[in-house]
């Protein structure tokens, strides 16, 4: 029996998208609930990965898919990327809002996408779902009230356990009720559907499964850094041969299509100083339950490493920024210097840029964080960059607060949009 339906903040996108686009375009991992939320709006449905004769029908007659009830949802669409242009004919000649709705799990391999969709084709990323979606935040403190230059303030918090299991168990929809032993057992018979599977049919490349694996377990040792192509090939032989850069950069793009990887992009801001801004981007799973999970993680061995248990509590941060920030069309970005000053994320919107560092916990490292993003904030030129509409550090969990400093104190278990 299907779980019930959790509310997602893409929810009240996707209405206001198909309010004034002829179709929208939801784009994100397998599994993460795309289908199940398009369903909410979709008046008629054709599913492309298992409706053998709808394919068929594509070759034949394209208009036998697109014929149904508006909005119309086309699942995995990307399965028969030509539907693409007959879609986009379509609503041309239809000339309304809000006729079609395309859901895919990966980018085609030439990548139709890029053309002729302007003006007829809206854009909705959907990630796993954020602590928020889940239940395991209450919301009271609104990232776009931040932005607006509001103050933190919380007293629900869950213990640091809680939100180990949340990271492994990840943000996926329908392991949200299961036992966490069998969620991560699900997560890891996930990446291995990509190890052997997906990353071949996302560009017709076959690729070895196992030089797969040793790399998604490179980019799991190095999680939320700014990991360079060279470290990864060589951090990949992991008891074999090294990959090339090549290959990893071949590797990577594969799964940078089938959205299990997101790079975080530096943020440049003018500064006050002659600092060089390090452009490297830091690399990410779509969801930390992924870099648990190719690393064989549980919730023990995690509380056991600290180390690690930080960077994978950012990826996490990070995923929840970036599901928060999208109903205010923000995007969150990171920042490095060459003089070693970094800032773990930064949400820029049309209402400003606020920083964040991103912290288990503890008096140490909230003052550690706090100190780094006062002397970010004076790095920066004001003038040019505007003044930042919230600096805060978020952690795991405890109370929300205002510092005397300004800094805001941000458990990630009452953050919300």
């Amino acid at each position: 029996m299907a779980t019930p339906y959790r509310s997602r903040i893409s929810d009240e996108i996707l209405r206001r998208r198909l309010q004034t686009s002829g179709a929208v375009l939801i784009e994100g991992p397998k599994a993460c609930g795309k289908t199940r939320t398009a369903r909410q709006v979709a008046a008629s449905e054709v599913r492309l990965d298992v409706d053998e004769d709808a394919r068929a029908a594509v070759a034949l007659d394209p208009s036998l898919v697109l014929a149904g009830d508006a909005p119309r949802l086309i699942d995995e669409w990307q399965v028969e990327p030509r539907i693409w242009n007959h879609v986009r004919r379509a609503v041309d000649d239809r000339q309304e809002p809000g006729q079609f709705i395309l859901a895919g799990s990966a980018v085609p391999p030439d990548d139709v996408t890029r053309h002729s969709g302007a003006g007829r084709f809206s854009r909705l990323r959907m990630r796993p779902m954020s602590l928020f979606e889940s239940g395991l935040s209450d919301g009271s403190i609104s990232l776009s009230d931040l932005m607006d230059g509001g103050q933190a303030s919380s007293s629900n918090s869950l213990e640091l356990a809680e939100v180990v299991q949340a990271i492994v168990r990840g943000g996926w929809p329908a392991l949200q009720e299961m036992p966490v032993e069998a969620a991560m057992e699900s997560v890891t018979a996930y990446l291995e559907e990509v190890s052997r599977t997906d990353i071949n049919r996302v560009d017709a490349v076959r690729r070895d499964p196992e030089r797969v694996r040793r790399l998604l377990r490179s980019l799991a040792r190095n999680v939320a850094t700014p990991v360079a192509l060279t470290t990864l090939a060589a951090d990949s032989a992991d008891g074999g041969t090294p990959l090339n850069e090549h290959t990893v950069g071949s590797y990577l793009s594969a799964l940078e299509r089938l959205f299990v990887i997101e790079d975080q992009m530096p943020w440049e801001p003018h500064l006050r100083s002659r600092s060089i801004l390090r452009k490297s981007p830091k690399r990410h799973f779509v969801d930390p339950s992924l870099a648990a999970a190719a690393l064989g993680a549980d919730p023990a061995a995690l509380l056991r490493d600290l180390n690690l248990l930080g960077f994978l509590f950012e990826s996490l941060v990070v995923r929840d920024l970036r599901v928060y920030s999208q109903p205010i069309r923000g995007e969150v970005r990171q920042f490095r210097d060459n003089k070693g000053l970094e800032v773990d994320a930064i949400v820029g919107s049309s209402a400003g840029w606020s920083a964040f560092e991103i912290k288990l916990g503890g008096p140490a490292a909230i003052e550690e964080g706090a100190a780094n993003l006062l002397k970010f904030a004076r790095e920066i030129d004001t003038r040019r960059s505007g003044e930042p509409t919230a600096l805060g550090v978020i952690v795991a969990g405890g109370y929300g607060y205002m510092r005397e400093d300004g800094i805001q104190v941000i458990p990630i278990t009452a953050l919300g949009p």
